[in-house]
Order: C-alpha cells, then structure tokens, then sequence
C-alpha cells in the first residue's frame, strides 16, 4: 500500500492521501444517505428493531462491496476517457479529484439534511461529467476528449429506465400478492395488524421475508454503490499516482503471456472474418506513420495489436517498463478492448467467434481493471459503517410520505424484492443505477397498485432531486475544476 508513495514529492504525497481520504468520506456519507432505502420497510413494518436493522444492513453492505466484483467501478472509471486519465499531469489530477467529491459530498449532505431520497449514483456521475467537460474546456478540446460520451449515454440511459422499470414490476408484484392471498394479513399496515390483532410485528413468513429482501437489498446496494467508491480510489490512484496503477504490478508472468495470446487470438478472429469487418478494419494500414490516438480508432484495429505486441516483446514483469510505456500499454489494452466490443455486433460473424471475443476481452483488461485489496477492504469499511448512522431522515419519508396511507407488508416485500433483484442484475452486468430511485419509485408503484394515492408534494420534491442532481453537481463539480485550475495552476 505504502509504495504508491515512493516517487512523490511531499506536496502530491499528501494530496493523494488526502483524496483517498474524500473517496472514503464520501463512500461513508453514501452509506448513511442510502441505509434508509435498505431499512425502510423493515423498520416501518416492525419486521427487526432499528439499531439491529441498520447493523445487519451494514455488515450485508460490506459483504457486497467485498464479494460484487469490479464491472460497476470500472463503469465510472471510463466515464472519463482513456487519454484524459493517461495524459492529465498530477496537479491537473489533484485539482479534479478534491473538485468532483467536494460536489458529490456536498450535494449528498444537503438532500440528506432535508430527507429527500436522492441519488449517490447520479451526484458522483454528474460530477465526474462536469470536471471531464471543463476540462475539455480549459484545455480548448472537443467535449468527447473530456467525457466519454458513448459510456454517460448508456449509464444515463441506466440511470433513467431503472426507476420505470422498479416501479412498473413492484406494482405487478403486489397485485400478483393479492390475486394470490387475497384478504391476507400480509395487507395489513403495522397500524392495522396492532389495533385489530394486537401484535406488534407482521406475520412469521411475512416478517421473514421483510428481513431476508432488506438483507438481499443491502448487499447489493454494497455491491453496486460499493463499486463506485472502489471506481473513485482507482480514478485517484490512475490520476496522481500512475506509475503504480496504470497497470496491475502484480501481474504475472504467465498473466502478461495469456495477453499477449488473447490479442494474437482477437488478430486470427478478425483475419478470418476479414469480409465481414471489412468496413470496420483496414486490413492494409501499416503502424510507421499513425499517433497513439490514431492506433486506437477502430480502423486500426491491428496496428494496434501489432503495436501491443511490441511493447510486450519479452516482458515478464510491468514493473520492468518505464512510466511512459505502462501508460502506452494501458492504452493499447483499452483500445482493443473497445474495438472488439464494437465487432461483437457485426452481422455475419458467428456466435462463436463473438462469444471467443467476448472471452478474451476478459484477458485483455484483466491487467488494466484491477483494484488493490486494501482499496476494495477500505471503501466496504466506510460504507458499512456510514451504513449503521443517519438513517431516521430518510426512513420517515419513505415508509410515510410516499403514499397517502401507511404501507403494507406486502408493499414492503414487493418493494423490496423488486428493488433487490433490478439492482442485483445491474451489478452483474456492470451498470450503476440508483438504490434510491429504485426503490423509491418501486413504494410509489405499490402504492398505486393498492389505490392508496400518493402524497404529490413528496413526489415532486423527489423528482426535483432527480431532475436536478446532473445538472447541480456538473456546473458544481466543473466550476470547482475550473478555478481550481484557473487560480492554482
């Protein structure tokens, strides 16, 4: 861990120490703003005791971050385009760093303050877009060299379909509930089972339930948002330490060689598809007269391979390469990687060879989409912990002022189970979306499935949140960057 030091002026030393420090402020800040979208139900219904509620949720938090894997972290980290990341100089990097989580703690804070549910996802994407644009700005760049547009467009499309898609299938559930058990306990409030059944707390099989899919909730919450924060630490380690975490030093030997393979391997699926990628690959482009940026364009497809084979000529250590040639690397890697996505939708290749590609593009980025132990172990910390304080805020708005009634058991099953399960599938596929919104607009669904009504001036005051959080953050966070760099460079 201490090595990521080793090269660094005091000054930088303690600025990179004192990122690392935000990206855990704000992974803690996270916690507590979203322990209210994984408790809600369970605490509104009596299901489990508070206190217990958000312990159990935090240590559920911390397994996801542990055990859900780099598909969501390394979706932020390319929110930012290879050559911004590899180019920007430490200063530059420091400025962008302490200016995107100063905007992602500051919003964050001030929704949890006035217990609107907003959303962690949408404040760190808005900023990290708005530092990318006024970079491109100051530095008099087409936007595209400052955010990767092709991956904000898909994350934004995420972002933007999953609170739909909770609301929609929440609302189907419950009415899926009641078709089934119809007249049931389970659709009672915790009000109604009191005064008419005297017992505080919901039905064994319902209670049950209630705790397993918070639970089931809370670990993906660890899982998704959990990888933002591990995306966070790479995007600082990448910025202002380079030289240690452009590439994964650890790697191998035998890791660096089924590289090296896996191009070699990307090269001979795309010779004998030559007819097929002709529009897409210059077959006859030679390597001498083209830029680094140029090898990366999809028409030069194999000039970059050739390139990578190059720079990998009998290395069998990353740690042997000077600074410029692991940048180089990582390059190259990315670049292949992004243009064998693109040829895995090229009609008239077989299922095959796409599902080959789709394999060794796992090989390729193996080196370049890494994180350290320590970062992964020290972001489930911050977030398990945040996750076991602040939650009343937010509790009372969900369980309370969503609907016009009190919510049922079976709302918070349908609820929870949707929001658990479109979140768990957005972390296997590597796509951050929103807890909050998710669940959120998964109770509003239930309570239009159960003719309850909803309380409009929540509604709105949520959507605002959501309407506002982008544009917020980005003029925030870009602001930020640009007289940072106006008054400190």
């Amino acid at each position: 861990m201490l090595e990521m030091f080793t090269g660094l002026s005091f000054a930088l030393g303690l600025a990179l120490f004192l990122s690392l420090a935000f990206v855990l402020a704000y992974e803690f800040i996270n916690g507590f703003h979203d322990t209210a979208n994984a408790v809600a139900t369970v605490i509104y219904t009596k299901a489990m005791p508070p206190h217990m509620a958000v312990v159990a949720s935090g240590i559920f938090n911390f397994l996801g971050v542990m055990i859900g894997g780099l598909g969501v972290a390394y979706a932020i980290v390319h929110l930012l385009p290879v050559d911004l990341l590899l180019n920007i100089d430490s200063s530059k990097g420091m400025i962008m760093v302490f200016s995107l989580l100063t905007a992602a703690i500051f919003w964050n804070l001030g929704t949890w303050y006035f217990g609107i549910p907003s959303s962690s996802s949408h404040t760190l994407i808005g900023s990290i877009l708005g530092v990318g644009g006024a970079y491109a700005l100051l530095e008099h760049l087409p936007l595209a060299d400052g955010i990767n547009t092709k991956k904000a467009t898909d994350i934004m499309l995420s972002l933007l379909i999953s609170p739909l898609v909770g609301f929609i299938i929440a609302a189907l559930v419950l009415l899926l509930l009641k078709r089934i058990w119809p007249g049931q306990k389970i659709h009672k409030t915790p009000q109604e089972r009191e005064n008419i059944d005297g017992k505080k707390h919901p039905p064994f099989w319902t209670r049950a339930t209630l705790v397993a899919s918070a639970m089931g909730l809370s670990f993906v919450h660890g899982s998704n948002d959990g990888q933002k924060g591990i995306g966070m630490v790479m995007l600082v380690l990448i910025c202002m330490a380079p030289a240690h975490f452009v590439l994964d030093l650890n790697t191998s030997a035998i890791d660096i060689d089924k590289t090296r393979h896996a191009a070699t391997y990307i090269e001979s699926i795309y010779k004998n598809n030559q007819e097929a990628f002709a529009k897409k690959i210059d077959f006859a482009k030679s390597e001498a007269t083209l830029t680094s940026e140029e090898k990366c364009s999809s028409k030069n497809a194999l000039v970059a391979i050739s390139s990578l084979g190059v720079q990998l000529k009998d290395v069998t250590d990353y740690s042997k390469l000077s600074i410029e040639n692991r940048r180089e690397v990582r390059r190259i890697l990315l670049c292949i990687d992004d243009t064998a996505k693109k040829m895995t939708k090229v009609e008239g290749v077989s299922g095959k060879d796409k599902d080959e590609l789709n394999k060794l593009r796992k090989e390729i980025t193996a080196t370049t989409e890494f994180a350290p132990y320590w970062a992964i172990v020290a972001v489930a910390l911050a977030l398990g912990l945040g996750t076991m304080t602040g939650w009343r805020r937010v509790v009372k708005t969900v369980g309370e002022k969503i609907g016009k009634t009190g919510m049922t058991y079976s709302q918070g099953m349908s609820a929870q189970v949707t929001a658990a399960t479109a979140i768990g599938i957005a972390s296997i596929t590597g796509m951050p979306v929103s807890t909050t919104h998710v669940l959120s607009s998964a109770v509003a669904g239930t309570m239009v499935a159960n003719k309850s009504g909803l309380q409009f001036s929540t509604i709105k005051t949520i959507l605002m949140a959501w309407v506002l959080t982008l544009p917020a953050t980005i003029l925030l966070a870009g602001g930020l960057f640009y007289v940072g760099a106006k008054v400190f460079l």
